[in-house]
């Protein structure tokens, strides 16, 4: 139970941030939840005064709204459970019926189980003015009829309301109402109260009181007792866990008990495992915000990384780029106890990460996908020492660099030195078709490898390299095709950290004392097709590019076509054919003689290609008249 009592602390140190809200990039707000309090989208918001009575009414869209919540109510699907306070249009309103909405229940209407709830908590010693006001308005039991009035919900010519929009509606209420650019069915809209007095200063689903009012509330109603498993105390315990962890609408739960699971083994469930009410809010809470504030997604599959101080900590999966991208802020900073705000250069970042660390200090770092329907699982969860992470990190950054061209917002090639995502390097792997699957299940190969400092799979860097030298296999135009670029350079980068972890040391930047054959061999190849793209005036592949892979088995007997191929062009160039020329002598002089034969290559191949063509083209760029 590490995980969750991880979290729990977590909420612990973040207590302040409770009905804080932060915003996201995209607009959003979230913030961390009160204990049985949960988020979701408010389209109508209802203002009442301070004697009961309706003000006005309007049509918000789809606004994130914090409400309070029992067990059953936040886990509910078809059945009749409502929420205390804000909620559908069938619980709150009171004239449901009246205006054609169906009874779903089967003893009292589900209006008449929410405004008992709603009594109850008006009437106890935790209530407050806005909780009694609402009631005395929603007793009344005209809520529809005033939001009809309003110009919020619409009527057909039999009075009833109009379930889903259509053109015949045109003729009676002209444009396409407001409401119905948000909701299918004005029977599904979410209503959401706020009470207008000069006594309150925050909305009503702003208002730290409010959150206080109903946990206490709520907390006198919790019956069962037993002992928590995660911190050994005896207390409330939670007969229902949340659901909607990773995204508003996910039903799938990490905590779930039922009847099915324990028959022959334990007479009830809680003698399985027992959480409290208070530990199991507190643990899903800060998991929802942690979630919302700093996680990284693939398809259903979540990656969370938190600290157990204030340091900013980088996710293992992030690329260098976008750790370097992520300095601009994707959410307003606040100085929550946690971990998730990157520094604009990465090393630089990491050593004032490490100087100011406390030797206790640790990281988590947690991964969730779903198991089944309605089930989520925890596929890969470790507690590590901040120090030790953060120097293996700087490892993986160091030893898996590689120079990568990408291309920005506007389509334009820019290049980037340092580590690919963990998801590029999947693709570049198994090929960018591949399964969902198979890039979730090479992720958590990979985070070992980045975390512990293991070494990559031999398989990842051979199925990569063998992709890499088979350019024409992926586009007819593979020396110019942007994805064979990227392709290439991951599996570059791969091969040095293969190397890396063996004690043998590469770099982008050209060697040109190794006599290695197969790095020879490379550089060979990249003053071929260096060459010929120069000559070419049609946008095709090089020769050099057409029979790369046949080079990588029989270097030497490819090599005599790819020359015989160039004669054409020596022919052309006449004298200026020395610069070309002398770099071909240039490595056939480091080759020892026994090493040229037609011996298959080494993947050092790739490393000699790429540095080679990289230096060549670098003389273009700094002017070299050759």
């Amino acid at each position: 139970m590490n995980w969750i009592d991880n979290l729990y602390d977590t909420y612990n140190r973040n207590i302040k941030q409770v009905g804080v809200w932060e915003e996201k990039k995209d607009g959003t707000e979230f913030t961390l939840l009160p204990i049985a309090h949960t988020a979701q989208q408010a389209h109508i918001e209802v203002t009442i005064d301070d004697e009961g009575d309706f003000l006005e009414a309007s049509v918000i869209g789809k606004v994130s709204t914090v409400l309070p919540c029992t067990e059953k109510s936040l886990n509910r699907t078809s059945n009749v459970e409502p929420h205390p306070l804000h909620d559908k249009l069938m619980y709150v309103a009171g004239d449901f019926q009246k205006y054609g909405g169906q009874n779903r229940g089967k003893g009292k209407t589900p209006h008449e189980i929410y405004i008992d709830n709603l009594k109850k908590w008006s009437l106890s010693k935790s209530s407050t003015m806005q909780v009694k006001n609402i009631y005395e308005y929603l007793k009344k039991g005209r809520l529809i009829e005033d939001l009809i009035d309003e110009n919020v919900l619409h009527v057909d010519q039999n009075n009833l309301l109009i379930n889903k929009w259509n053109k015949d509606y045109e003729d009676i209420l002209g444009k396409k109402p407001k409401v119905f650019e948000y909701v299918n069915e004005q029977h599904s809209v979410f209503i959401r109260f706020n009470i207008m007095s000069p006594k309150l200063n925050s909305p009503v689903w702003k208002d730290k009181k409010m959150y206080e009012s109903f946990n206490t509330f709520y907390n006198d109603q919790l019956g069962e007792k037993g002992v928590c498993y995660v911190n050994g105390n005896e207390t409330n315990l939670s007969n229902i866990h949340p659901a909607v962890v990773r995204y508003p609408g996910d039903s799938g739960k990490l905590i779930s008990g039922t009847n099915i699971g324990f028959r022959g083994r334990f007479k009830h469930k809680n003698e399985a495992v027992g959480v409290g009410y208070d530990v199991s809010q507190k643990a899903h809470n800060a998991l929802k915000w942690l979630i919302q504030k700093q996680s990284r997604r693939f398809k259903e599959r979540v990656v969370i990384i938190w600290g157990s101080n204030d340091e900013p900590l980088p996710a293992p999966n992030d690329g260098t780029d976008v750790i370097q991208a992520t300095s601009q802020q994707e959410v307003k900073e606040t100085k929550a106890e946690t971990g998730g705000h990157i520094a604009n250069k990465l090393f630089k970042a990491f050593a004032g990460y490490i100087n100011n660390l406390n030797p206790e200090s640790e990281v988590s770092i947690l991964i969730l996908d779903s198991a089944t329907q309605g089930r989520v699982a925890i596929v890969y969860y470790r507690n590590i020492n901040q120090k030790l992470y953060l120097d293996n990190l700087i490892y993986w950054h160091k030893t898996c660099a590689w120079r990568h061209i990408y291309l920005d917002e506007h389509k334009k090639e820019k290049a980037f030195w340092g580590v690919p995502t963990t998801e590029d390097i999947a693709y570049a792997a198994y090929g960018p078709r591949v399964h969902d699957k198979v890039v979730k299940g090479f992720i958590e190969r990979v985070l070992p490898c980045i975390v512990d400092k293991k070494p990559i799979p031999i398989d990842i860097v051979r199925s990569t390299y063998n992709r890499a030298i088979n350019p024409i296999a992926l586009n007819s135009k593979a020396s110019k095709s942007y994805e064979w670029e990227k392709l290439f350079s991951i599996s570059c980068a791969l091969i040095r950290k293969n190397y890396w972890d063996r004690g043998e040391f590469w770099d982008v930047a050209l060697n040109k004392e190794t006599t290695d054959r197969s790095y020879l061999f490379g550089r060979l190849l990249a003053i071929a097709d260096f060459f010929e793209r120069g000559e070419l005036e049609a946008n095709r592949a090089t020769n050099a590019m057409r029979y790369m892979n046949t080079f990588v088995n029989n270097p030497t007997r490819t090599w005599s076509t790819i020359e015989q191929s160039l004669q054409p062009y020596y022919v052309r160039k006449g004298a200026t054919i020395r610069f070309h020329l002398e770099r071909i002598e240039e490595v056939m002089k480091n080759f020892e003689l026994k090493d040229f034969n037609n011996e298959p290559l080494s993947d050092l191949f790739s490393l000699g290609f790429y540095s080679q063509r990289h230096e060549l083209y670098n003389q273009i760029k700094k002017g070299d008249t050759n």
